[in-house]
């Protein structure tokens, strides 16, 4: 996208040429609105800050139908307890033993709904060492050479050959959210949580953008404790800033 303005200056108005290379029809509107607000002498709008929410994910579990019906009896779908903030999703009345080597179990692990196309366990780094696995951070879905656990529900079992993941931190927003903060889907943030004495700032926060997701941050329990988030008083989001080294 290319761009340039050029001020001019005719008797006493000020004009700006701003050459329109490969713009699109939204930045088009704006300038259009700017420029009409200037000369109407108004102001243009402040934009208001999208309304940001910060999640501690316990750990839990997705299942997949066919695991559904195994651990829960032939025919059983999930039973919605209760919604989740991003629509369309919820906790279920459903929960699962996820049991580790050495027969180490974490009993009452939720399941979260709908179902999804494979089966995976989100666990903290407290809950992987207590499980004695070594759980990768990773992003959900992606759990290629990931360990696996046994899963024990009330009419059933089912063994995981992969799919135990210490879940990454991310964002979830829509594209207007992507517009205000200036980033696309896949690129990354920092979030800083202000709590008393123990201030933190979390980096690596990806970004997962849709139509119509709500702005909300995920984090695992682990990272919520040390930041104090349930006492914090104020928390953000900040982009990266382009790194000023040569490395």
């Amino acid at each position: 996208m290319a761009s340039c303005a050029t001020s001019l200056r005719g008797g006493d108005e000020r004009y700006e040429m701003i050459a329109t290379t490969n713009l699109d029809r939204g930045t088009i509107e704006n300038i259009v609105r700017q420029i009409v607000l200037r000369q109407a002498g108004g102001m243009a709008p402040t934009v208001a800050a999208p309304e940001l929410v910060v999640s501690i994910s316990a750990r839990h579990a997705h299942l997949t139908d066919a695991h559904v019906e195994t651990l829960f009896g032939p025919g059983h779908t999930l039973t919605p307890m209760k919604d989740l903030y991003q629509d369309g999703f919820y906790a279920a009345e459903e929960t699962v033993m996820v049991v580790g080597p050495r027969k180490r179990m974490l009993p009452n692990v939720r399941v979260l709904g709908p179902t999804r196309s494979h089966s995976q366990v989100e666990l903290a780094f407290t809950d992987s060492i207590s499980l004695g696995l070594d759980a990768p951070v990773r992003h959900s879905g992606k759990i290629d050479g990931t360990p696996g656990c046994v899963l024990v529900g009330p009419r059933g079992v089912v063994e995981l050959e992969q799919g135990v993941i210490r879940a990454a931190r991310h964002v979830h927003m829509n594209f207007r959210d992507c517009e205000y903060y200036g980033v696309s889907n896949g690129d990354f943030m920092k979030l800083r949580i202000e709590s008393q004495d123990c201030t933190t700032v979390y980096e690596d926060l990806l970004v997962r953008a849709d139509d119509t997701s709500k702005l909300e941050v995920h984090i695992d329990t682990d990272e919520g404790n040390a930041a104090f988030l349930d006492n914090a008083s104020k928390v953000a989001q900040l982009t990266h800033e382009p790194c000023s080294c040569k490395h």
